[in-house]
């Protein structure tokens, strides 16, 4: 792999030397310029490049001494190194702007260190290294399935920067088996955790044991479900560093407690390149089948996995944010949590003098019969899914409006104890799922849009009955 590492640095004979000019950037909110007097750190002969690849292994001495041969020299003091206590010092830079924290991260760590670029807004992250002065990394995940204008995005941050960034791939064997077993868009029907764990995840793991740290683009605001919580620094909770085990590899957040206006304020003012995508609607940007833009007044990550419970949107490389109750709440695929007693723990919904509230004998019956006295509609639905709960009154009006019609109106819980019946015999792939059964046919139609308004509803029920 044919790495570059971007520095205001030039190389000479006798080392790193940096210009003297002192970076000028305009002040503003909580971002904060450092001033750092010039310094001129001395490389020896045997380390010439400071560069290794992601998945770099120590380079071994190939000469071996005999003992005998060897020449007795004094004796040096060990160096004891002093393990941090990155609790301690999450508190002490929780006030820290981020270029402070990307500061101290890249000192600290050097060339161990590499920021993850997603191709969004997290460009402020190298916009940030490149101010410290300081030589730094950017590694990416190309998953094969990003949107045109992202590449094109990492192209301009390439040339903008002069770097080059360190992109990861998913291993072609497993992608195959994949998408061969169950093809391109299975993520639709049981939940993106598979994809997401094949094209993202394991790419990424192993980037991060080539490194002892790395440096992520999230922030508090981005998912309150799953990020409200995250440290600017912290021991990685998941993955592994190079030096292997619990504990080996650090995550460092430079831009946890920025707001995203703020973030955009920023990339704005220090005219930075920004990924085409933004101007469209679009806010959290990952994989092309699994990403649209969003409605005013939505959250970010609404635009993600939409069909999915959006309580707990994260791919996998940030796991570690989930909470115990988020994870069972998963249930293994992602699309809803899991009542394993079917209890409610939340208000029911749906509710209407024109609905008939169905049991699972009732949806059974159902489901055998192949000459109804009429057709009915039924949504299998979560009363804690928030895109249920997004329908209910336009649903509630529809059934209002057939009342007398000719078509029934139902509804069927189907999370919990009913989740496996409903994905089998019902075709359930996410919350909401709407069926109609036609009047003479045993086997229900699944309605195919995600628009829930009546009119979009109602047409589709005129075109069956």
């Amino acid at each position: 792999m044919a790495l570059s590492v971007s520095s205001s640095s030039s190389i000479s004979a006798s080392g790193f030397s940096r210009s003297s000019q002192e970076l000028k950037a305009p002040q503003f909110g909580s971002f904060k310029l450092l001033d750092r007097p010039t310094t001129f750190v001395n490389v020896s002969s045997q380390r010439r490049c400071a560069v290794k690849p992601l998945n770099a292994e120590p380079k071994r001495n190939g000469s071996v001494v005999p003992l005998a041969a060897t020449i007795a020299a004094p004796e040096i003091a060990e160096k004891v190194e002093v393990e941090e206590d990155y609790e301690k010092l999450a508190k002490e830079l929780v006030n820290g702007s981020p270029l402070e924290i990307m500061d101290k991260a890249l000192e600290k760590f050097g060339d161990d260190i590499a920021i993850a670029f997603s191709g969004a807004e997290d460009v402020a992250l190298i916009e940030y290294a490149k101010l410290t002065g300081r030589p730094f990394r950017v590694f990416s995940l190309d998953t094969g399935r990003l949107n045109p204008e992202t590449y094109h995005f990492f192209d301009q941050v390439e040339k903008h920067y002069g770097i080059r960034i360190e992109y990861m791939f998913p291993d072609a064997v497993e992608v195959q088996a994949l998408v061969r077993n169950k093809g391109l868009f299975s993520f639709y029907e049981d939940g993106h955790q598979e994809c997401c764990r094949v094209r993202k995840v394991r790419p990424l793991r192993r980037a991060l044991k080539g490194l002892r740290a790395w440096i992520t683009g999230q922030r508090k605001d981005q998912s309150p479900g799953t990020r409200s919580e995250i440290p600017v620094v912290q021991v990685d909770p998941v993955f592994e560093g190079l030096d292997g085990g619990a504990g080996s590899l650090i995550k460092w957040n430079p831009m946890a407690n920025v707001e995203g206006q703020d973030v955009w304020k920023f990339l704005r003012t220090m005219d930075v390149p920004v990924n085409s995508l933004h101007s469209k609607g679009y806010i959290s940007i990952g994989c092309e089948p699994c990403t649209r833009p969003v409605l005013p007044g939505q959250h970010e990550r609404e635009g993600r996995w939409w069909w999915e419970d959006a309580t707990a949107k994260e791919c996998g490389l940030h796991k570690g944010n989930l909470k115990q109750g988020d994870a069972a709440q998963l249930n293994g695929n992602g699309n809803g949590a899991a009542h394993a007693n079917g209890a409610a723990t939340v208000a029911d919904i749906f509710n209407s003098e024109n609905l008939v509230n169905l049991s699972r004998p009732g949806i059974e019956n159902l489901l055998k019969l192949e000459n109804r006295k009429e057709p009915w509609l039924v949504v299998l639905y979560a009363p804690w899914c928030q895109f249920c709960q997004g329908m209910e009154a336009s649903y509630v009006e529809l059934a209002d409006k057939l009342a007398g019609s000719g078509v029934k109106v139902g509804k069927f819980r189907a999370d919990g104890d009913q989740k496996e019946f409903s994905k089998q015999e019902l075709q359930l792939g996410s919350f909401p799922t709407i069926l109609f059964f036609p009047k003479h046919s045993s086997r229900p139609i699944k309605y195919p849009s995600e628009k829930r308004d009546v009119d979009s509803l109602m047409t589709f029920v005129n075109a069956l009955r």
